[in-house]
């Protein structure tokens, strides 16, 4: 199973949001151990960035963390059609209609976000670190 990671899930992790951590988290776990392939798009590294530093205030740790990412997930890439199409959709969150056209463009099954509204339109399902964690262990337990 192919899914994409928001910004806001990867944040969770990085920032150990303490509401949001756990299941996150779990979500990273399955990448990690190959049951799942994770991607983020190339946007998201740099905003990922660019918040985090902000957060932690040290450099050096916030770009160990993005090279932990890189080796975790396959990072997509965001090209001139990306945001062509993305501008077309006019979304009210251009950032989440460049990962909406990016996850298109990767097929992917599932967008993992904490922000479902921001999706409304979107015909990819769109899920919960929590949901998504809930669903998963439904879906291996029907396959033993």
């Amino acid at each position: 199973m192919k899914i994409i990671v928001d910004t806001n899930v990867v944040l969770d992790v990085l920032l150990k949001r303490p509401s949001f951590y756990q299941d996150s988290f779990a979500v990273f776990r399955l990448i990690d151990q190959e049951r799942l392939i994770g991607c983020i798009s190339a946007s998201v590294i740099t905003d990922i960035f660019y918040i985090a530093n902000k957060e932690i205030k040290d450099v050096e740790t916030v770009y160990q963390a993005i090279e932990n990412l890189a080796g975790i997930f396959s990072v997509v890439p965001v090209c001139e059609s990306t945001i062509a199409s993305a501008l077309a959709l006019r979304w009210k969150d251009f950032e989440d209609a460049v990962q909406f056209i990016t996850a298109k463009e990767s097929n992917v099954e599932y967008i993992i976000t904490r922000n479902k509204a921001d999706y409304a339109t979107s015909d990819i399902p769109c899920i919960s670190p929590t949901e998504f964690i809930a669903y998963f262990k439904e879906k291996e337990e029907k396959n033993e």
